[in-house]
């Protein structure tokens, strides 16, 4: 299984990573870091989430799982209109 969230499917970006070395004398390019490339992946938690009515248990990101709980109480406060 991929490393996704399965609500906004949200997954790993690729980029690049700096370091910084400051404060250095003698001048910046002898002490300069490379640059390298990594990953940046997602805040992914199982979480048991209630999708249509049903409770499921899904690989979700950690803004998904917020949202979902703000929708959760939203609901629950909100008045019904008939």
């Amino acid at each position: 299984m991929a490393y996704q969230c399965e609500l906004c499917s949200k997954k790993s970006h690729a980029g690049r990573s700096h370091t910084h070395h400051t404060g250095v004398a003698g001048g910046q390019w002898k002490k300069r870091a490379q640059v390298t490339r990594r990953n940046f992946r997602p805040n992914l938690h199982m979480a048991t989430l209630s999708i249509e009515g049903v409770l499921r248990r899904v690989k979700a990101c950690a803004k998904c799982i917020k949202r979902s709980k703000f929708d959760l109480k939203k609901s629950a406060v909100a008045p019904a209109i008939a």
